[in-house]
């Protein structure tokens, strides 16, 4: 009888531990797909085969940026570092056929941009961020907000935007360039790309020394990521949207830089869209060109953030 009782005993210890072992390996797991849960996605599929390279770093409310042309969100290198430095989470989106995004045929309008982006802020949940855009990106952040009612958005940052139209009309002169000068580019494009990336890059600073050879460098070997044909659709778009009409519906606070001497937007045209957008704050820069992002970092970085604070 004894024995039995100690069998029966050693049992009930031996299922015990089993237990307590099976337990400790299932919280073991869990942690580890909890740990593995909190790594941030790089790519982001907006439509079967798409996918867009996404830097998403940082705690905090959130800002979303949105890169110029022919860029990619490494172009937000330096304000990625301050804007977490300063408590934000920061959402860099490279759009389709640029950088590292997928580079598929198709559409390259700003309703296609705009469409990917709201794509992505559904799937990372975005609730009340910023979203800025610069140069052609400014643009498709002001369509965004305007096309989709600010959804995820409660502040609007238009950087050198190229908005609301790209080109002179006859009843819009601000613009710098005519459509025939943007169709010499889409031409440049499909026969000469670096030279058509020599033009730009011409326009691109207030002078030739305004950024180190180094940055030139870098911006360079970004823009020869994108897709020739993305670059010619995107040129396209550049030169037939007009925003004119999604200037009244934008209502969130709206924040807009640009330099006095930008050969690409013209100081004109951001006080246009000073103008139109009620409530807008128009911060001009005196020492940078198309570039004030790397040319007037500090000064930029220090405006965005106290709008942010706002």
């Amino acid at each position: 009888m004894k024995t039995k009782n100690r069998i029966t005993n050693l049992l009930l210890v031996f299922v015990s531990i089993s237990l307590l072992t099976s337990c400790t390996k299932k919280e073991e797991q869990t942690t580890e797909k909890t740990e593995t849960a909190k790594a941030r996605a790089e790519y982001i599929e907006v439509e079967p085969n798409v996918r867009l390279h996404i830097t998403d770093v940082g705690e905090g409310k959130p800002v979303v940026l949105i890169h110029g042309y022919p860029l990619s969100d490494a172009m937000w290198e330096y304000q990625y570092h301050a804007l977490v430095n300063a408590g934000y989470r920061v959402i860099g989106i490279t759009l389709r056929g640029f950088g590292q995004s997928d580079k598929p045929y198709g559409k390259y309008n700003y309703d296609q941009f705009a469409t990917d982006i709201k794509a992505v802020l559904d799937q990372l949940d975005i609730k009340d961020a910023t979203i800025g855009g610069h140069s052609m990106g400014g643009a498709i952040a002001l369509h965004y907000v305007a096309k989709y009612n600010a959804a995820h958005i409660n502040k609007l940052a238009l950087f050198a935007a190229a908005a609301p139209c790209h080109t002179k009309k006859a009843d819009y002169p601000y613009p710098f360039f005519t459509k025939e000068d943007i169709s010499k580019w889409v031409e440049l494009n499909n026969n000469d790309r670096p030279a058509l990336l020599a033009a730009i890059g011409g326009y691109f600073t207030l002078s030739p020394t305004s950024v180190s050879p180094g940055i030139g460098a870098w911006l360079g070997g970004i823009e020869m990521q994108s897709s020739p044909y993305a670059m010619e659709q995107a040129l396209i778009a550049l030169r037939d949207e007009d925003l004119r009409d999604d200037l009244p519906k934008i209502k969130v606070p709206t924040l807009i830089f640009n330099a006095k001497e930008d050969k690409i937007v013209s100081f004109a045209l951001a006080e246009q869209m000073n103008k139109a957008i009620a409530g807008s704050v128009l911060v001009p820069f005196e020492k940078s060109g198309h570039a004030l992002f790397v040319e007037e970092k500090d000064k930029f970085n220090e405006e965005f953030i106290k709008f942010l604070k706002k």
